[in-house]
């Protein structure tokens, strides 16, 4: 693997307590990971799930989303992609002050829209550092992913 720094956000999905919940690594910018590297990455993070964010497509604003296991990458799991949409939430800037309350992810089950529940206020975000031997920084620890998950048909 070269010799490059990878960041990515740890997040505790499904609680508001941290240190618990569903941990989940996600690799904010795996562009120039190859899938043996992804793989290891993956591996080294040692979690049920690791999710590995690539450009979005700017036809259809969807984020570029890869799930993978310590032996395996998967077409669809749910508290990764819960957790992904959440991080991608809480992450984008809010033009105007006004925010989607979705986020479309394109897996490789499909495309998925993960929905904010509009009487819901997002969980505040606390972030913390980590460094792994495998050069990644820059953690964040999630309070609880509130997102209803549809299918899109396109």
């Amino acid at each position: 693997m070269p010799d490059r720094t990878y960041e990515f956000v740890q997040l505790d999905v499904f609680t508001q307590t941290p240190l618990t919940g569903n941990a989940l690594a996600v690799f904010t910018d795996a562009r120039g990971l190859n899938d043996d590297e992804i793989q290891a990455l993956a591996r080294e993070m040692n979690l049920s799930e690791t999710t590995f964010i690539l450009p979005r497509d700017p036809a259809t604003e969807a984020h570029k989303v890869r799930i993978f296991t310590v032996a395996e990458e998967l077409p669809f799991a749910g508290h990764p992609t819960l957790g992904t949409a959440l991080h991608l939430y809480a992450s984008e800037p809010a033009p105007n002050s006004k925010k989607s309350d979705q986020i479309t992810l394109d897996l490789k089950a499909g495309r998925f829209r993960c929905v904010s529940p509009p009487t819901r206020r997002m969980p505040d975000v606390a972030e913390r550092t980590v460094r792994s031997s495998a050069k990644c920084a820059n953690a964040i620890r999630n309070s609880e992913a509130r997102f209803r998950v549809k299918r899109s048909l396109a």
